[in-house]
């Protein structure tokens, strides 16, 4: 009895953060993601246009990462996210390209855990442009086909009163797509309760994409901005989804995940129309920080026992080994280069530097691109290396200079030489696992699909 008492005064006096580092129950886990949200354009950025409480409770409650990266556009972001890897390793370089069928994705690894898993919303990763349709049940890279017991999805983004497949059978719903894909979602979760089901939910939201179509009222609400008006629904449906999680109970040992898949689509004509920068330089499409750096922010009270601001560099392939972790999931494919790293050390406090740089990438030189085919850029803890082409390199000092105003290159080239010598090491990496030459990874037996 004594040793207890001992044992419990011991771990109240070193506090909430040392407390967490324990091993916690395994989590369930909700990724949320916009698209095409940009950097500014959230309450804890400064956002002024419009307020965003529910997203700025979830941050001022957890894990706020005010350096995290996606890729520069979405279906490149959506691959890293479900594999933990460079989108050019699998040749998904651009908006619409269609996920390699031998990539192990997150879903599949968190099956083969026990998880339930479902897909809510923007898929993007089935080769399909233009907007968003039913993904019929036929289509081998559907979301029930990559991990995804169930499914209310579509291609690409969707507006107001939109036709989603469940499962890939038409379904038309009414509503603002944002409120309409969390509350299938929700009926997701609450049958995963229901069953004491650990579950993996992917809700990744059309809004605020263009074309920008919200509610009337949320569009008088916004001062007449359509854009913002989209904002309005999405933060509306992460407060449903916050109250909802505490009214089931859950809410204490889910991981919840909310980030943007890419930097806003700003218009310099426009400067409003389709969100703000936060003044960061750039925009969706860009190797500057405005295309890259996203709003995120993580809450896990089980792990995250104190809120806490990190401007350690994150990003969207961290995903992938982070959830693994906190699954407790051995890697399965160790040999298979991933380009992310475990996060929980920083989840509780431990990790103030990256041990590894992140690198971006966008390949525009066809079939078969080489290290100078499109620009690239190289961000380790403090400087930011972009590639402008070949020979072509500028240098940034990011905690100094977030704006990348002045460029380093010229005064210090013992700086960027070194920093260029790892990027092309990194992209001759990246070259040879879309060549194939990458060990398969252990494909998991495919989980019989669900029927209606």
């Amino acid at each position: 009895m004594l040793r207890s008492l001992l044992a419990a005064l011991f771990l109240a006096l070193l506090g909430p953060t040392a407390r967490a580092a324990s091993p916690s129950p395994r989590p369930n886990i909700i990724l949320c993601m916009t698209d095409d949200q940009g950097w500014g354009d959230v309450g804890f950025h400064g956002l002024t246009h419009i307020k965003t409480p529910h997203l700025d409770a979830l941050a001022a409650a957890g894990l706020r990462l005010d350096r995290f990266y996606a890729q520069q556009s979405c279906s490149p972001t959506r691959a890293s996210i479900l594999t933990g890897r460079h989108p050019n390793r699998m040749g998904v370089f651009w908006p619409g390209m269609p996920l390699r069928r031998t990539e192990l994705t997150l879903a599949q690894v968190a099956q083969q855990q026990g998880y339930r898993t479902g897909h809510f919303g923007k898929w993007h990763l089935n080769g399909v442009a233009g907007p968003g349709r039913v993904i019929p049940e036929s289509d081998p890279l559907s979301p029930r086909h990559c991990g995804f017991d169930e499914s209310f999805s579509v291609s690409n983004y969707f507006e107001t009163d939109w036709t989603f497949g469940r499962n890939g059978i038409p379904e038309p719903s009414q509503g603002d797509g944002s409120e309409v894909v969390m509350a299938q979602a929700l009926a997701f979760i609450k049958k995963q309760a229901a069953e004491k089901q650990p579950f993996l939910a992917a809700i990744w939201f059309g809004s605020p994409h263009a074309p920008h179509r919200p509610l009337p009222a949320d569009l008088q609400a916004a001062g007449g901005s359509a854009y913002f008006g989209e904002l309005l629904a999405v933060d509306r449906s992460i407060g449903t989804l916050r109250a909802r999680l505490r009214e089931l109970g859950l809410a204490e040992n889910t991981l919840l995940w909310f980030n943007s898949d890419n930097g806003g689509w700003i218009d310099p004509a426009h400067p409003q129309a389709h969100g703000v920068s936060g003044g960061l330089r750039g925009r969706k499409g860009d190797m500057w920080e405005g295309g890259l750096r996203v709003p995120c922010a993580i809450e896990w009270p089980a792990r995250i026992r104190q809120p806490a601001l990190s401007t350690m560099p994150t990003g969207v392939v961290d995903i992938f080994p982070t959830l693994l972790a906190a699954m407790q999931a051995p890697d399965p494919s160790p040999s298979r280069p991933l380009d992310g790293i475990n996060l929980l050390p920083l989840f509780d406090g431990q990790m103030t530097v990256r041990s590894q740089a992140l690198g971006f990438w966008q390949a525009n030189g066809g079939p078969h691109p080489t290290s100078d085919s499109g620009p690239a850029a190289w961000t380790d803890n403090r400087y930011k290396l972009v590639k402008l082409a070949k020979n072509r390199y500028q240098l940034y000092d990011l905690p100094a200079d977030p704006a990348e105003q002045t460029d380093l290159a010229p005064s210090h080239p013992e700086i960027a030489a070194p920093l260029q010598a790892d990027l092309e090491v990194w992209q001759q990496s990246v070259l040879r696992s879309l060549a194939g030459q990458d060990a398969p990874a252990p494909r998991p037996a495919e989980r019989p699909l669900l029927k209606d």
